[in-house]
């Protein structure tokens, strides 16, 4: 790890700090206080960002390119310090912190290549006439990112922002404190000084970053969080949470269906942002499948393979959401009870006999939690899964595809998935709905995102008159 510090962390220690405690999720016990940025601390870094953007926008954009392929490979050399970090803070086991680190990495080389390559468009007018748009930076874009894939969503933001000439301020989850920090001090070596910048804190940090004089603001996180920040003067890239359905047709393999909905439900203790979140499965092949699911979870309870949640706050949410659902008439299958020991652990759960009014099926859970509603036909599940507040993704496990075609142009959320929950080519985009953000969080179009337009008419001057005596 390079011992390179963070350029903010000396104005923060002069400006006298506040305190991060972070636990163990795993054993609960304090591993480390990390200090959290004053409100002049804040200011000043957004200045020194400031100060640093004409320079930085004014750099060919393959000079910019080659300094992302260079943190690239910092982070690629400091991946194991960084996981180790990732699994002390989350609780995340240290090799899927590490596939996260990897694809941070491949995302930052991704960006490299694609910012030199980022064009505009031109339109003929006249035989003399033509207009062209010019792509410019924003300016200063503060990025404020979550916990769950920090570092892999983290580098999205960062690579894209950077590349089309912002400078960057970047704001990790105060729930991982001392892993962004080190994420900050691995890049930050690649680019000039002042043009990507770490700061510490929690919400309060983050306001006061949205209320700044930045130009951009990237959020990855909950929704109540994301409806704050919508209002900020500047463009403001959103994805926040979700409460993604699953559609289970009557034609597909019930243990198949079951595997799918597992891995979608229970990864990362259901802490993904298109986790799935609700289910609903037609009553044909109900019983096969709820048996299939129900195994699936007591495998992973069995083994020990389910990780803890983040932290105690978030695991009293995901059980209360639980107990609401029991105290409603549904029935816990597998797991359902608070785990006796030290840490933050919730078993795989999965809950049968749910209906629309219980808070499960309503709000994002964010735990091991598979919620399952048994419903007469396709169009029953399809008009439920396309209900609530939420539009972030969904996923349809079906062979016909009159149905699959009918979900796809009805379902009201930014990805649909046909019969697979997690996947989706390289650089792939998409636009969340509802309370679930707005704008292009991923691929070629997040650098459209990180710039604005200038359009430029050019024609020809008028011949001179050669009857004008020019001299």
């Amino acid at each position: 790890m390079p011992t390179t510090a963070i350029e903010t962390t000396t104005d923060q220690q002069q400006a006298g700090l506040a305190g991060i405690t972070i636990h163990n999720p795993r054993t609960g016990e304090v591993l480390w206080t990390v200090p959290e940025a004053k409100p002049d601390a804040v200011a000043r870094t957004v200045e020194a960002a400031r100060g640093a953007s004409p320079d930085w926008a004014s750099t060919a954009p393959a000079l910019r390119g080659s300094a992302l392929k260079a943190a690239a490979r910092a982070l690629d050399a400091a991946a194991r310090e960084l996981a180790g970090l990732n699994a002390s803070e989350t609780g995340r086991p240290v090799d899927e912190s590490l596939a996260g680190i990897a694809a941070g990495v491949s995302t930052l080389e991704q960006y490299a290549e694609l910012g030199p390559v980022h064009r505009g468009l031109s339109l003929r007018g006249n035989a003399l006439a033509s207009d062209y748009t010019v792509a410019e930076p924003r300016g200063v874009a503060a990025l404020l990112t979550p916990w769950n894939d920090p570092v892999a969503v983290a580098c999205g933001l960062i690579g894209a922002a950077l590349v089309t000439g912002n400078t960057v301020i970047h704001k990790p989850s105060e729930r991982c404190p001392r892993l962004g920090e080190a994420l900050g001090e691995v890049l930050a070596p690649a680019f000039p000084p002042g043009v990507f910048r770490t700061i510490s804190g929690g919400a309060g940090v983050g306001a006061l970053l949205a209320q700044a004089e930045v130009d951009v603001i990237a959020h990855v996180g909950s929704s109540a969080a994301g409806a704050r920040i919508a209002t900020a003067g500047a463009h403001v890239i959103r994805e926040n949470g979700g409460n993604d359905p699953l559609l289970v047709d009557r034609d597909v393999d019930p243990v198949w269906a079951a595997e799918q909905a597992a891995i979608g439900a229970f990864s990362n203790s259901g802490q993904i942002c298109v986790a799935v979140e609700r289910i609903y499965v037609h009553e044909a092949i109900a019983r096969q499948f709820c048996a299939a699911l129900e195994a699936e979870a007591a495998l992973r309870n069995g083994n020990g393979t389910v990780a803890p949640l983040v932290d105690g706050r978030m695991r009293d949410t995901v059980h209360a959401h639980v107990a609401d659902a029991l105290q409603q008439g549904a029935h816990a299958v597998e797991g359902g009870v608070l785990p006796d020991g030290p840490g933050s652990f919730y078993p795989a759960t999965v809950l049968t006999g749910c209906t629309e009014a219980m808070e499960v099926m309503r709000e994002e859970t964010f735990g091991p939690v598979a919620p399952v509603q048994v419903v007469e036909t396709f169009d029953d599940g399809l008009r439920l899964a396309c209900s609530g507040r939420y539009g972030l993704a969904a996923t349809v496990l079906s062979g016909n595809i009159a149905h699959i075609q009918q979900a796809v142009a009805a379902l009201p959320v930014g990805t649909v998935k046909i019969n697979e929950v997690f996947g989706g080519a390289p650089g792939g985009a998409a636009q969340p709905r509802g309370i679930s953000g707005a704008g292009f969080g991923y691929g070629p179009e997040l650098l459209d995102e990180f710039s604005r337009v200038k359009v430029v008419h050019i024609a020809a001057p008028p011949a001179a008159d050669p009857r004008q005596d020019r001299s």
